[in-house]
Protein backbone atom coordinates (compact mmCIF):
# COMPACT_ATOMS: atom_id res chain seq x y z
CA UNK A 1 0.00 0.00 0.00
CA UNK A 2 1.50 3.39 -0.87
CA UNK A 3 2.47 5.39 2.20
CA UNK A 4 0.35 8.37 1.17
CA UNK A 5 -2.80 6.23 1.32
CA UNK A 6 -2.30 5.17 4.94
CA UNK A 7 -4.10 6.96 7.77
CA UNK A 8 -1.75 9.42 9.44
CA UNK A 9 -1.64 7.29 12.58
CA UNK A 10 -0.57 4.17 10.65
CA UNK A 11 3.06 4.39 9.65
CA UNK A 12 4.89 1.66 7.73
CA UNK A 13 7.28 -0.03 10.11
CA UNK A 14 10.11 0.29 7.62
CA UNK A 15 10.05 4.03 8.21
CA UNK A 16 10.35 3.66 11.96
CA UNK A 17 12.02 0.36 12.65
CA UNK A 18 15.10 -1.28 11.25
CA UNK A 19 15.32 -4.59 13.10
CA UNK A 20 13.15 -7.62 13.64
CA UNK A 21 11.24 -8.94 16.58
CA UNK A 22 13.07 -11.89 18.01
CA UNK A 23 11.81 -14.47 20.44
CA UNK A 24 13.94 -15.56 23.34
CA UNK A 25 15.46 -19.01 22.98
CA UNK A 26 14.66 -20.15 26.51
CA UNK A 27 11.09 -20.80 27.59
CA UNK A 28 10.10 -19.60 31.03
CA UNK A 29 7.20 -22.02 31.31
CA UNK A 30 4.47 -23.77 29.43
CA UNK A 31 0.93 -22.45 29.73
CA UNK A 32 -2.01 -24.13 27.98
CA UNK A 33 0.39 -25.84 25.58
CA UNK A 34 2.28 -22.63 24.74
CA UNK A 35 5.99 -22.26 25.48
CA UNK A 36 6.23 -18.77 26.97
CA UNK A 37 9.63 -17.16 26.34
CA UNK A 38 11.59 -15.81 29.32
CA UNK A 39 12.91 -12.90 27.21
CA UNK A 40 12.09 -11.29 23.89
CA UNK A 41 14.02 -8.65 21.98
CA UNK A 42 12.17 -5.85 20.26
CA UNK A 43 14.66 -4.07 18.02
CA UNK A 44 17.67 -3.61 20.32
CA UNK A 45 15.68 -3.70 23.56
CA UNK A 46 15.69 -6.86 25.66
CA UNK A 47 12.43 -7.37 27.55
CA UNK A 48 11.79 -9.97 30.23
CA UNK A 49 8.65 -11.87 31.04
CA UNK A 50 6.68 -10.12 33.74
CA UNK A 51 3.85 -12.64 33.82
CA UNK A 52 1.55 -14.73 31.65
CA UNK A 53 -1.84 -16.37 31.89
CA UNK A 54 -4.83 -17.65 29.97
CA UNK A 55 -7.77 -15.73 28.57
CA UNK A 56 -10.71 -18.08 28.68
CA UNK A 57 -14.42 -17.90 28.01
CA UNK A 58 -17.03 -20.53 28.76
CA UNK A 59 -14.27 -22.84 30.05
CA UNK A 60 -12.38 -22.67 26.75
CA UNK A 61 -8.83 -21.33 26.64
CA UNK A 62 -8.77 -18.70 23.89
CA UNK A 63 -5.21 -17.39 24.13
CA UNK A 64 -2.18 -17.10 26.36
CA UNK A 65 -1.41 -13.48 27.16
CA UNK A 66 2.11 -12.51 28.23
CA UNK A 67 3.49 -9.17 29.39
CA UNK A 68 7.14 -8.25 28.76
CA UNK A 69 8.89 -5.31 30.42
CA UNK A 70 12.44 -3.93 30.83
CA UNK A 71 12.26 -5.05 34.47
CA UNK A 72 9.61 -6.91 36.45
CA UNK A 73 6.99 -4.96 38.37
CA UNK A 74 3.36 -5.24 39.40
CA UNK A 75 2.94 -1.45 39.57
CA UNK A 76 0.45 -0.41 36.87
CA UNK A 77 1.69 3.19 36.76
CA UNK A 78 5.28 2.02 36.26
CA UNK A 79 4.15 -0.34 33.49
CA UNK A 80 2.20 2.40 31.68
CA UNK A 81 5.17 4.77 32.04
CA UNK A 82 7.77 2.22 30.90
CA UNK A 83 9.59 3.38 27.75
CA UNK A 84 8.99 0.00 26.12
CA UNK A 85 6.85 -3.05 26.78
CA UNK A 86 5.14 -5.81 24.85
CA UNK A 87 1.96 -7.83 25.12
CA UNK A 88 2.07 -11.19 23.36
CA UNK A 89 -1.05 -13.18 22.50
CA UNK A 90 -0.67 -16.83 21.51
CA UNK A 91 -3.94 -18.06 20.03
CA UNK A 92 -4.87 -21.47 21.48
CA UNK A 93 -8.39 -21.91 20.12
CA UNK A 94 -9.85 -22.18 16.66
CA UNK A 95 -12.90 -20.39 18.04
CA UNK A 96 -11.13 -17.04 17.68
CA UNK A 97 -11.91 -15.51 14.30
CA UNK A 98 -10.98 -12.12 12.88
CA UNK A 99 -14.51 -10.85 13.56
CA UNK A 100 -14.50 -12.10 17.16
CA UNK A 101 -11.03 -10.63 17.75
CA UNK A 102 -12.11 -7.23 16.41
CA UNK A 103 -15.26 -7.31 18.57
CA UNK A 104 -13.22 -8.20 21.66
CA UNK A 105 -10.69 -5.45 20.96
CA UNK A 106 -13.45 -2.88 20.43
CA UNK A 107 -14.99 -3.89 23.75
CA UNK A 108 -11.52 -3.76 25.34
CA UNK A 109 -10.88 -0.21 24.16
CA UNK A 110 -14.34 0.84 25.32
CA UNK A 111 -13.67 -0.59 28.80
CA UNK A 112 -10.10 0.78 28.90
CA UNK A 113 -11.27 4.33 28.19
CA UNK A 114 -14.54 4.26 30.15
CA UNK A 115 -16.34 4.67 26.83
CA UNK A 116 -14.34 7.74 25.78
CA UNK A 117 -12.84 6.40 22.56
CA UNK A 118 -13.47 9.45 20.33
CA UNK A 119 -9.94 10.81 20.89
CA UNK A 120 -8.34 7.59 19.61
CA UNK A 121 -11.00 6.32 17.20
CA UNK A 122 -8.77 6.86 14.13
CA UNK A 123 -5.99 4.83 15.76
CA UNK A 124 -8.42 2.11 16.82
CA UNK A 125 -9.74 1.87 13.25
CA UNK A 126 -6.19 1.52 11.91
CA UNK A 127 -5.40 -1.12 14.55
CA UNK A 128 -8.54 -3.10 13.65
CA UNK A 129 -7.39 -3.29 10.03
CA UNK A 130 -4.49 -5.43 11.26
CA UNK A 131 -7.00 -8.16 12.21
CA UNK A 132 -8.73 -8.42 8.84
CA UNK A 133 -6.80 -11.55 7.79
CA UNK A 134 -7.82 -14.98 9.01
CA UNK A 135 -6.76 -15.83 12.56
CA UNK A 136 -6.07 -19.45 13.36
CA UNK A 137 -4.97 -21.54 16.30
CA UNK A 138 -1.20 -21.20 16.71
CA UNK A 139 -1.02 -17.58 15.50
CA UNK A 140 1.03 -15.26 17.64
CA UNK A 141 0.48 -11.52 17.95
CA UNK A 142 3.06 -9.33 19.65
CA UNK A 143 2.09 -5.74 20.40
CA UNK A 144 5.32 -3.88 21.10
CA UNK A 145 4.82 -0.49 22.71
CA UNK A 146 7.26 2.39 22.64
CA UNK A 147 6.58 5.82 24.12
CA UNK A 148 8.37 7.43 21.15
CA UNK A 149 6.82 5.44 18.28
CA UNK A 150 3.51 4.04 19.55
CA UNK A 151 2.48 0.42 19.07
CA UNK A 152 4.06 -1.90 16.53
CA UNK A 153 1.99 -4.99 15.79
CA UNK A 154 3.66 -8.25 14.78
CA UNK A 155 1.89 -11.34 13.52
CA UNK A 156 3.90 -14.55 13.74
CA UNK A 157 7.09 -12.50 14.09
CA UNK A 158 6.45 -10.33 11.03
CA UNK A 159 5.98 -6.59 11.56
CA UNK A 160 2.60 -5.37 10.30
CA UNK A 161 2.48 -1.65 11.08
CA UNK A 162 3.09 0.96 13.75
CA UNK A 163 0.25 3.03 15.11
CA UNK A 164 1.34 6.27 16.71
CA UNK A 165 -0.11 8.03 19.73
CA UNK A 166 0.49 7.91 23.47
CA UNK A 167 -3.23 7.89 24.36
CA UNK A 168 -3.71 4.88 22.08
CA UNK A 169 -0.65 3.10 23.52
CA UNK A 170 -1.89 3.50 27.07
CA UNK A 171 -5.45 2.46 26.17
CA UNK A 172 -4.12 -0.68 24.48
CA UNK A 173 -2.20 -1.70 27.60
CA UNK A 174 -5.25 -1.01 29.75
CA UNK A 175 -7.24 -3.60 27.78
CA UNK A 176 -5.39 -6.18 29.90
CA UNK A 177 -4.12 -4.06 32.81
CA UNK A 178 -6.78 -1.39 33.39
CA UNK A 179 -9.56 -1.13 35.95
CA UNK A 180 -11.90 -3.18 33.72
CA UNK A 181 -9.49 -5.70 32.17
CA UNK A 182 -10.35 -8.37 29.60
CA UNK A 183 -10.17 -10.89 32.44
CA UNK A 184 -9.23 -10.27 36.07
CA UNK A 185 -7.27 -13.49 36.48
CA UNK A 186 -5.27 -12.76 33.30
CA UNK A 187 -4.40 -9.28 34.59
CA UNK A 188 -3.20 -10.80 37.85
CA UNK A 189 -1.11 -13.36 35.96
CA UNK A 190 0.43 -10.74 33.65
CA UNK A 191 1.37 -8.70 36.71
CA UNK A 192 3.21 -11.76 38.03
CA UNK A 193 0.87 -12.24 40.97
CA UNK A 194 0.03 -15.89 40.24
Amino acid sequence: MPTNLLPTCLVPTSLLLTGALLSGAASAKEISGVDVAEHIAVESTQLQLNGAGVRSKFFIDLYVGSLYLPSRTDNITAILDAPTSAVRLNITSGMITSDKMRDAINDGFDDATDGNIAEIQTEIDAFMALFSDEIKEGDQFTLATDKSFGVTAYKNGEAQATIEGEAFRQALLKIWLGDSPAQGSLKKAMLGKQ
